[in-house]
């Protein structure tokens, strides 16, 4: 079985956090980081047993600032 390296994208929801693998487009949580991160990989490891990835590449991650009219507190 071949490795790959893949992006996780991490968010804090109230208790929890979120983790996100753009390039497959699964979604996991929990409690502390590494929970998040662990529950991503299961999920992402099931997905690709039905969905294999096909193309070998690596993904650009950047950045952008949008304005927002909300007040800060």
């Amino acid at each position: 079985m071949e490795s790959r390296t893949l992006t996780v994208v991490l968010t804090k929801e109230e208790e929890m956090y979120v983790a996100e693998c753009p390039e497959v487009g699964t979604v996991s949580q929990g409690y502390t980081i590494e929970e998040a991160i662990q529950n991503l990989r299961e999920a992402t490891e099931l997905y690709l047993e039905d969905f294999p990835l096909r193309k070998k590449q690596r993904s650009i991650v950047t950045f952008f600032e949008v304005r927002s009219n909300a007040a800060t507190a």
